[in-house]
Order: structure tokens, then sequence, then C-alpha cells
């Protein structure tokens, strides 16, 4: 079984211990962190445009980078002495939610974390990334609260009953939806109960 859990900055012990309580000890775990390079490219555009590229060794787009290197494999790092088992440690650069989708082509199963504003239960709770890795990962995918998960009372009561339909009975139909027209009755049937049909 691989296994590969995708590490934010903030958020990644929980998905490391989902990994641990959750996937089997004989398990491939992958841990991957992608780093964006719009911060890089944006800095490299600049130094090219103010000072040309006569002087390569001046860009402030590689430090940047290094920089942006170095605080990924400080995470790995720290993300394997908590999960304290043997795994592999995976650096992406792009676009994080597609490079995620893409690491998981092999993958039996995939670890994240929610990424949007937790304090409002809902669709609100998955940022843009996560609802893209949700909708498009190619293997199943469990999705852990970075903090303790809400308990029950937080459920919203339920709607209100249709007006005029029992509680229990569904609504088929919808909301203002008239329901089938009355069948015609067939030529070989009476259209009133004890009259006989009309031949023409």
């Amino acid at each position: 079984m691989r296994v590969i859990a995708w590490l934010v900055e903030g958020t990644w012990p929980a998905c490391v211990d989902a990994v641990r309580g959750h996937a089997p000890d004989t398990s491939e775990v992958v841990l991957l962190h992608v780093s964006g390079a719009e911060v890089p490219a944006v800095a490299h555009g600049a130094f090219a445009g103010l000072l040309g590229r006569g002087h390569p060794e001046r860009d402030p787009g590689d430090r940047l980078a290094d920089l942006g290197g170095a605080s990924a494999a400080g995470l790995l790092e720290a993300a394997a002495a908590r999960l304290g088992r043997p795994c592999t440690l995976l650096e992406r650069a792009g676009r994080a939610e597609r490079e995620v989708v893409a690491a998981a082509g092999d993958a039996d199963l995939l670890v994240l974390a929610r990424d949007g504003d937790r304090d409002r239960l809902g669709p609100r709770s998955l940022g843009p990334a996560v609802r893209f890795v949700v909708d498009h990962a190619p293997c199943p995918v469990l999705l852990v609260w970075p903090e303790a998960a809400p308990d029950l009372t937080t459920l919203p009561p339920p709607p209100p009953p249709h007006e005029g339909r029992p509680h229990d009975e569904p609504d088929h139909l919808g909301p203002g939806r008239p329901g089938p027209p009355p069948s015609k009755p067939s030529h070989g049937e009476p259209p009133h109960p004890g009259r006989p049909p009309r031949h023409r």
C-alpha cells in the first residue's frame, strides 16, 4: 500500500499523525511538500527588468529559491522524525494542487488537511487548492482536521418540513413542481366505472 501525505506549513503535523494512525506498518509512506514557484519567478523577472542579465550572481530569485528549498527540507525532516518509521521524502515545485494530483497517480491513499476557514464549518473550510485535489485525486483521499475535529453539537438544525407534506414523505418532485398529469383512459377501458366504452 502506497500512502502519500501532502504536507503544508502549519497543518502538516495532523497529516503525519493521520498516517501513523491509519496506514498499516507495511505501507510505503511518501511525505510530499510542494514549493510554489511564483515568488522566485517574480523576483527573477523584476531583477532582469531592472538590471538586465549581466550579473546573474546578484539575482534575488535564486536566493529566494534556496531559502524555500531549505525551509521545505527542514519541514520534511521534522515530519519524518514525527512519523518515526521509514518513509520517502519528496519535494516538488509548481502549482501545489496540480503537483499533488500528479504525485498521487500511483498512490493507494492520499492524506491532506483542510486549508480553509476552519472556524466556519461547511464548504468554506476547504480552500481552492484542497478542493481541487479532493475533486481530481486519482485515489481515495483522507481529509483531516488540523485541530481537533468538531463534535456533534456543531450540527445545524434540520430544515423545516415542507408545508402540506408529512415529515417522513420524501420530496421527490421538489418544491413548487406539480405532479404528473392524470393518465388518459385507453380505448379498451371505460372512461368511468360502470359505463361502457363509446364506439365510433
